[in-house]
Order: C-alpha cells, then structure tokens, then sequence
C-alpha cells in the first residue's frame, strides 16, 4: 500500500490495464496511481477509447478531474443537462452527483482524483457495487499479479 508520508508514480512505466467490465462498457483502461486509507481518497488515469463509456453511478463524496485529450460527455452532456468537456478541460463532481451516462465519442484520456467511493448502481437504484479506495487497490493488485 502507498505511504502516506508521499507517493510517486512514473505513469510511463505503469502499464494500462482492463478497467472490470460491469463498471464500463467498451475498452477503458486505468492506471492506479494512489489510494489514501486515511482520507479515503483515490486517484487513477484512464484510458478510453472511443464509444466507450462507465455505469450509471452516484459520486458518493466530490471529485475532479483533468481532460488531457479527446471529449467527454459528462452526466449525458452539454445537450442533456451535464457538461461536455474538451481537451484539454478541468471538472469538478460534487458529492451525489449522479452519472447516468458518461460516455467518450472520441479516443480520450483523463485523470482523476475521487474523494470517497463511487457507488455504481442498476437503473432502479440499487447499488450493484460501492467501489472506494479499498476495492480499487485489491482490483489493481490482482491485475498485477499481486
């Protein structure tokens, strides 16, 4: 686990990996880059390739993020009362913001910083997983062999 008197991560030296299926949908890839037990925070770089796109999900506590290339269409969209973004673009997530759609028409990269577990869920509401720093360091760990 990280130390939490500092972390450094040269990200070119981190291969992408699979973001779990269920979670998306199409080919997004992640790098794990810091979990911090002690604020419950993490932080991840992704890789999405155009059509892809992440479950419906609630942000249970804020987060932001940094558009570093392509489009995003945040929370439906621009034309569905979300945001589009473009790169290169900064945005915060507000603690229970809910994302029913969040997709990329474009081959696209971002980097994030979550403040607290998303929690993904069906269309009527129902948590299907709580995904906080605890279970993104486990599912980083397997996809490493770890």
């Amino acid at each position: 686990m990280a130390d939490v008197t500092g972390d450094y991560v040269q990200m070119d030296n981190v291969d992408w990996v699979d973001f779990p299926q269920g979670l998306c949908q199409g080919d997004v890839k992640w790098k794990l880059l810091h979990v911090s037990p002690e604020s419950g925070a993490w932080t991840a770089i992704f890789d999405c390739k155009a059509g892809s796109s992440f479950a419906k999900h609630i942000h249970m506590g804020p987060g932001e993020y940094f558009l570093t290339k392509g489009k995003m269409h945040v929370r439906g969209g621009s034309e569905e009362g979300g945001a589009t973004a473009f790169a290169p673009g900064y945005g915060y997530e507000a603690c229970n913001a809910q994302h029913d759609h969040t997709e990329f028409p474009e081959d696209s990269e971002f980097y994030m910083t979550f403040l607290g577990p998303l929690n993904f869920i069906d269309d009527d509401g129902n948590t299907i997983a709580l995904v906080g720093w605890r279970q993104v360091y486990d599912a980083w760990q397997a996809s490493q062999g770890g």
